[in-house]
């Protein structure tokens, strides 16, 4: 009788020692993973296939479409960088097979094809809300575009006690010969915007133009004045900013701008990617780009303010800031290499498929995005609540798929992924202007470059672009990828659910990637 127990405990014991020993042997074999077991065990088993598909009502799709779907789940975990590209050789595909979805009479559908999740390790980032009381912002707009750009502001700006100061007219469109230069905003029109973007969390001042008698360039210099007389002991930066310009991770320009003292003159900015441009407007900040004067140099140009203003006879306000910073002080530009202006046209997926940590976006609103109606950066940066600064990271799934998050999927047929030098950028853009007698002969090698030969859509490149991103839960984000059927066909629709490792999260003190300074020249 007294064998039996002791027999039961060898029992168990050798069992428990036999699961060890294998997970030891599994890890030594598969280094490169490892959260074997969490991923293995709580992800793998835990696969179901959706089968209620009404979200995609609102799209207004054309049935059947071809369909697949996979969920990633974002493991924030030490040591590990954001690289240009990260490849995951290891997972295999990342979406099962297409399957034909017709949801014209039910969005009820049983998916044959499911795939666990694929967990990607992450940067470990703070969770607790960046401190940017030290920058102010501003911007000279009509109040109707402030309006249209509340839901971009939001992405970066709220509940970080950076203040903005906006400068906002009704309009430019006055008889010609008027006395004064633009049509004043309403005042009540200005408070109900204020008091509704302050609910919001945003920090907002707007105000008149200081003289009826401005030009566009003489409102946005007068912004250096504005927030430089509104300024706090702890005002370290000011910034002039357009409604459109887009900052992807706050927590990385305020990182950025610890590198210089705001106690000596600096002036931050970024050239334009277009050579041309830089030819002729010379070594400045553009404008779009996003622009920081440091509180010293401020107070100059501040002291300067009506001579900079009489004697400027520039239309662009970000000449005018340049104009006045040359005439009164030895400061040269800090060129910041991402701060993008983005002057050039049509399709920019070069640019956004990259793999560059970019800290600005401008002329978002422009053409080249789906449809030709500009990019919805308020719904491609959605994913940033769930990963942070992974919006526009690029993972390589295999020999033949690239995922750039949130902008792109793009399959390259026949492993053609391999015949890539993904460190440079594809030239998908209109060329810009030759600059004569220039050795700069793609006008963006200053900015942009290297760069590679655009390839053949549908041939080289199938590209899946983004279609929509949704919020669906806390901590979870939908995206939506579409590709247009070709001669008739159907057409696909990818769908990534990324969410949060939650429980299975890894702790880390360990601090954030520092975001290196890239200086031009």
């Amino acid at each position: 009788m007294l064998l039996r127990p002791a027999i039961t405990a060898l029992t168990c014991l050798l069992s428990f020692t036999s699961v060890i020993f294998i997970a030891r042997l599994y890890r030594r074999d598969n280094a490169s993973s490892t959260k074997w077991v969490p991923t293995f065990h709580s992800h793998k088993n835990s696969v179901a296939c959706a089968n209620d598909l009404d979200w995609l009502q609102p799209l207004e799709l054309t049935y059947p479409i071809k369909f697949a779907r996979r969920e990633i789940i974002v493991n924030p975990a030490p040591g590990v960088e954001r690289l240009s590209v990260t490849k995951l050789d290891r997972d295999g595909p990342l979406f099962p097979d297409f399957q034909s979805v017709d949801l014209s009479d039910s969005f009820q559908v049983k998916l044959e094809h499911c795939k666990y999740p694929v967990v990607l390790d992450i940067p470990h980032r703070s969770t607790r809300p960046v401190d940017a009381a030290h920058i102010f912002f501003g911007i000279s707009t009509t109040l109707t575009r402030l309006d249209e750009s509340v839901p971009f502001l939001l992405r970066w700006l709220p509940n970080t006690r950076a203040k903005l100061f906006v400068i906002a007219i009704k309009d430019d469109d006055v008889p010609e010969g008027a006395k004064d230069r633009f049509r004043p905003a309403d005042s009540k029109d200005m408070s109900d915007l204020q008091e509704r973007m302050r609910k919001l969390g945003l920090d907002v001042t707007i105000i008149h133009p200081l003289s009826k008698h401005d030009w566009f360039s003489q409102r946005y210099f007068s912004l250096v004045r504005v927030m430089y007389e509104n300024k706090q002991p702890t005002t370290q930066w000011i910034s002039l900013i357009d409604d459109d310009t887009f900052f992807l991770s706050m927590p990385s320009l305020v990182e950025m701008l610890s590198e210089f003292d705001p106690r000596q003159q600096y002036y931050v900015g970024g050239l334009s990617e277009d050579w041309w441009s830089v030819a002729r407007y010379g070594l400045m900040g553009f404008g779009g780009a996003g622009v920081f004067v440091s509180i010293a140099l401020a107070e100059v140009v501040n002291a300067k303010y009506e001579d900079c203003q009489e004697r400027s006879h520039t239309s662009a306000g970000d000449i005018r800031l340049r104009e006045c910073i040359s005439w009164h002080t030895r400061t040269k530009l800090t060129n910041i290499l991402d701060l993008h202006q983005i002057d050039i046209r049509n399709d920019l997926s070069g640019i956004y498929e990259s793999g560059h940590q970019m800290l600005s976006l401008h002329h978002w609103k422009e053409g080249g995005g789906p449809d030709r109606k500009g990019y919805p950066l308020h719904r491609m940066h959605l994913v940033a609540d769930i990963c942070g600064d992974c919006f526009l990271q690029r993972w390589q799934f295999g020999d033949d798929m690239l995922l750039v998050n949130g902008f792109s999927i793009t399959s390259y047929p026949h492993g053609g992924i391999k015949q890539l030098d993904l460190e440079k950028m594809e030239e998908t853009w209109d060329h810009p202007s030759v600059v004569d007698g220039s050795t700069n002969e793609n006008g963006v090698d200053h900015s942009l470059g290297p760069t590679r030969p655009k390839l053949k859509l549908g041939e080289e490149k199938i590209q899946y672009r983004l279609l929509d991103s949704t919020l669906v839960a806390e901590g979870a984000v939908r995206q939506v990828y579409f590709r247009a059927g070709v001669a008739g066909g159907d057409d696909s629709v990818l769908e990534l659910l990324w969410r949060n490792q939650h429980d299975t999260r890894t702790k880390s003190n360990a601090d954030p990637q520092r975001h290196r300074k890239r200086l031009g020249f």
